[in-house]
């Protein structure tokens, strides 16, 4: 590919009031008491299916910022074929997966497997989390944004 179209930042100046609607909408679910690590690995997923190269690094980032374990943010692109993920992780992933690709909207298995996890009220607020991600996945592969940089540590930069 090549380089970035417009940046986060720009988007961010040109329409405030999108980039704080959508913002928002994707911190509802931590808000409502979500583990922020399972929402960084479906965020991490969503944005792996739709190709987001700013998204794909920035929720790597702050899962590891978050403690997820280095396994999982490899390995959530193969989730299934792994034992790392928890049976609430591998319901949040199939949700997310049939969500963002709607190819026949969403399975009686996958709502099964999902409400089993999570109660009515959860599984709204993971949806919410699901719909923001795919937004920000729209503006982030249309517009090629560069993806964030990994800060160097402090540890690291004075070796």
């Amino acid at each position: 590919m090549s380089h970035a179209r417009k940046e986060y930042t720009d988007f961010e100046k040109l329409a405030p009031d999108v980039f704080a609607v959508v913002r928002d909408l994707g911190q509802l679910a931590a808000k409502a008491g979500l583990d922020k690590q399972l929402l960084e690995l479906v965020k991490l997923r969503a944005s792996q299916i739709n190709g987001c190269a700013f998204c794909v690094q920035y929720h790597i980032l702050q899962g590891e910022s978050l403690g997820v374990p280095v396994d999982k943010l490899n390995l959530v692109v193969v989730w299934r074929e792994v034992p790392q993920f928890s049976a609430r992780e591998r319901a949040a992933l199939a949700w997310t997966e049939a969500l963002t690709t709607l190819p026949n909207g969403v399975s009686d298995e996958v709502y099964a497997e999902a409400t089993a996890e999570f109660s009515e009220k959860e599984l709204t607020y993971l949806t919410s989390a699901i719909a923001s991600i795919n937004v920000w996945n729209r503006f982030g592969a249309a517009y090629r944004w560069t993806p964030p940089p990994r800060r160097r540590r402090a540890a690291a930069a004075a070796s």
